[in-house]
């Protein structure tokens, strides 16, 4: 038996929450399934070490829609943020660092041309981010249209494309699948400017900066509002976590219930209808609706399984991009440590090791050979700079996301998890002289760790590679791209559903729309 007012949602991470936060304020009885013996997913902060916490996959904010914040409220649940619109610094080993204030550049002896020039292409490219920001709230058109009513997307779409002005909609068009290297060779000469954007574009993605789809992903990447138009990335006061114990604070509120350690080993189908899951401990939950933020092969072909699914539609879930080539290395530091070329007044900010855009490209050669990179690109936020919470007084902690370490590497990481560590920390080592000294504690994360301890399938943090063949109406693939499945009554609300990776809360908002439409 299933009751017509109840749902199930699968996940207690940040898209997870908000479903069942919206899915209940509509009159719905929710319940979340959550594995782990907490909330959050991947965006969670944890111990690493006796006494230093680090957010332990998501370190930054960036994308958070502001929208769910207000209608949540999840400042009086908690939410804040203990340093906003963070500058990005150009680490060189070599010399004085580049940094980028908001669009302004000062150091490494930038150019006034590269400077003029910088401002003009950040302009331009937060105009064409906009456009992608704009479909965040907004359930992607169909490819195939029913009714006239499923044409409204598509011509929205089409408009705000078209509202740019001819040069700028012709130049949108020109580059949007183009490669960041092009593109930055086009606009600059300084190679760590070159490098820093180049970063931004790959920055937990299988690709490199020479691979179409990386203006896509920079864009993506800009496209959020959180903070303003181009706000920026913001270090959330007691990391991550705090984000999603807001959202938990506030799903309760609703009058949801949050079971933990509750692992599902099934979703349970009849007559071709979800009609609930079944946890691992046998328990079967019974729900009209079931909705998961699982990752979309997870969901699909584990819980649910491709005997449930049409072959093609298997077929292409089988074959969603989604392998991951991110890692994330954490440091317990005894004191601050000093990097070259670096005020320490910036020691705070957001620092990028990534040298030029070759270096970048060529970081990701191996990766294509299944192997991790020898010259690592590497995003480095030391948060307790701004937030003390997280460590020991007068004692730091370092979180780094690492490209290129692939989840497929050859020969696996038991062996190669020891030597990557250390050519990590000799890497850091030579932007900051003595740092080794200063570790009394590490962790390295690899995408295997990811998917072990996260559940998400091929360790990728966007569920599913962010690229145009694989967003809109094609994310996570066409026959579920609004959120629905082909099997009535269970729905997707993750990272690999529309508009895609990091801490949004889109996907989560849209799919308790969706479902309220389509399940009265």
């Amino acid at each position: 038996m299933t009751d017509a007012r109840r749902a199930v949602v699968i996940g207690a991470g940040h898209n997870g929450l908000i479903a069942a936060a919206y899915l209940a304020r509509a009159g719905r009885a929710v319940t979340v399934v959550e594995a782990a013996t907490h909330v959050g997913g991947a965006a969670v902060t944890r111990e690493f070490a006796p006494r230093f916490r680090v957010s332990a996959v998501a370190h930054l904010v960036h994308l958070l829609d502001p929208v769910i914040v207000r209608e949540l409220d999840l400042r009086r649940h908690g939410l804040a943020f203990a340093r906003e619109r963070l500058r990005t610094v150009a680490l060189n080993p070599d010399g004085e660092a580049l940094i980028d204030d908001g669009g302004t550049l000062t150091g490494a002896g930038v150019s006034g041309t590269d400077q003029a020039n910088y401002k003009r292409f950040l302009a331009q490219m937060r105009r064409f981010a906009a456009v992608l920001g704009r479909q965040h709230g907004r359930v992607p058109p169909r490819l195939a249209w029913e009714r006239w009513t499923d044409a409204w997307p598509a011509a929205a779409l089409g408009l705000d494309i078209r509202r740019l002005g001819r040069d700028d909609m012709r130049e949108f068009l020109r580059i949007v699948t183009m490669p960041i290297y092009d593109v930055v060779e086009e606009h600059f000469d300084h190679p760590l400017l070159k490098g820093m954007l180049s970063l931004d574009a790959v920055l937990g993605t299988r690709l490199g900066a020479r691979s179409g789809n990386t203006v896509f992903s920079y864009l993506h990447r800009l496209s959020g509002a959180a903070f303003g138009p181009g706000g920026g990335a913001a270090l959330p006061r007691g990391g991550v976590g705090s984000v999603t114990d807001a959202l938990a604070a506030a799903a309760r509120l609703s009058g949801i219930e949050i079971r933990l350690g509750s692992p599902v080993a099934a979703i349970v189908v009849s007559e071709g209808r979800a009609t609930g899951v079944r946890l691992a401990s046998g328990e079967v939950l019974a729900a009209d609706t079931v909705v998961s933020s699982a990752d979309p092969k997870s969901t699909l072909l584990s819980l649910l399984g491709a005997r449930h699914l049409e072959a093609e539609f298997a077929q292409r879930v089988q074959h969603l991009r989604a392998t991951g080539t991110a890692a994330k290395l954490h440091l317990a530091l005894s004191a601050l440590p000093r990097f070259r070329g670096v005020p320490v007044e910036e020691l705070g900010e957001r620092l990028v090791i990534a040298p030029s855009a070759d270096c970048a490209d060529e970081a990701f050669n191996p990766a294509k050979y299944r192997r991790y990179s020898e010259q690592p690109i590497l995003e480095v936020t030391i948060p307790t700079v701004h937030d003390a919470t997280l460590a020991p007084a007068g004692q730091h902690v370092l979180s780094a996301i690492v490209q290129y370490a692939p989840y497929d590497l050859e020969g696996g990481w038991d062996a190669a998890r020891e030597p990557f560590r250390k050519l990590l920390l000799d890497q850091l080592e030579r932007y900051a002289p003595g740092i080794g000294a200063l570790v009394v504690g590490q962790e390295l994360l690899t995408p295997a760790d990811i998917e072990r301890d996260y559940r998400i399938k091929g360790g990728h943090w966007h569920h599913a590679e962010l690229t145009i063949d694989q967003a809109l109406m094609l994310r996570p693939v066409p026959g579920a791209a609004q959120y629905a499945t082909p099997v009535t009554g269970l729905y997707l609300c993750g990272a690999g559903c529309h508009p895609g990776g990091g801490v949004i809360g889109a996907a989560g908002r849209n799919a308790a729309r969706v479902i309220v439409r389509n399940e009265p």
